[in-house]
């Protein structure tokens, strides 16, 4: 993991498209601005995490053999 340390209104760049601004820091909060194109999903990691989870319980209701045996 990658560490850095921001001052409100630095930013970093991710793979040339994506922009993360620090946008203010109150106590141990930190709200950040992030610019990407809109083919790129951007998550809170719970969020992310809760979908994933989502995925995989959706794809262990009928595995592809009974999947297939439907379509015959």
């Amino acid at each position: 993991m990658l560490a850095l340390s921001r001052k409100k209104g630095e930013a970093l760049i991710i793979n040339n498209d994506v922009e993360i601004t620090v946008l203010e820091v109150k106590g141990e909060q930190v709200k950040l601005g992030i610019n990407a194109p809109k083919d790129v999903a951007v998550y809170r990691k719970e969020v992310y995490d809760q979908i994933q989870e989502a995925n995989k319980a959706a794809s262990n209701v009928a595995g592809v053999e009974e999947l297939a045996d439907l379509l015959k």
